[in-house]
């Protein structure tokens, strides 16, 4: 640096330690035109502030009617869901019913499994491995026990002959 910069930058100094030595003073009208110029800035700050408070009321009522349409949307598809899963669980009790030959209220069962738990159970129950069989060939009669005295005749028959 040259001697030429360091004197200036040394001026510069002083007069700036000199400005703020000293405390700057205003007169009442340089004040009232400050004051004035900040003041014209905010002029319209309650129109604005009215008008944000009427925003912030509108966008209040939309949210509520959005929040109204939201929990109805949430209301209806629980609702949807609900009937959904009885009608599938419906469905699998039928084919199982179907399946197994057994009465489908009497299946209570929630998954597919269950049910065919249930109605090998009803049928264990209600036809236990000794019951007796209907004969295929359509001949009823011929298992129905006789009479006594049809068989007391037959045994004298065949005793005469």
């Amino acid at each position: 640096m040259d001697t030429d910069t360091i004197k200036t930058s040394q001026e510069a100094t002083t007069q700036e330690a000199e400005n703020t030595a000293q405390p700057q003073t205003f007169t009442q009208e340089d004040v009232n035109r400050i004051v004035a110029k900040r003041v014209a800035k905010y002029s319209d700050y309650e129109d604005l502030k009215e008008k944000a408070a009427k925003f912030d009321a509108a966008e209040e009522a939309n949210k509520s009617d959005l929040q109204k349409a939201i929990e109805r949307a949430d209301s209806l598809q629980s609702e949807l869901n609900s009937l959904k899963a009885a009608e599938q669980l419906r469905s699998v009790r039928e084919e199982v019913a179907t399946a197994k030959g057994v009465p489908q209220n009497l299946l209570t069962g929630s998954t597919k499994e269950e049910c065919e738990a249930q109605a090998d159970a009803l049928l264990k129950w209600g036809r236990p491995n000794d019951y007796p069989k209907v004969p295929d060939s359509g001949e009823i009669g011929n298992s129905i026990p006789k009479a006594t005295r049809d068989q007391f005749a037959e045994w004298l028959n065949a005793q005469t002959k």
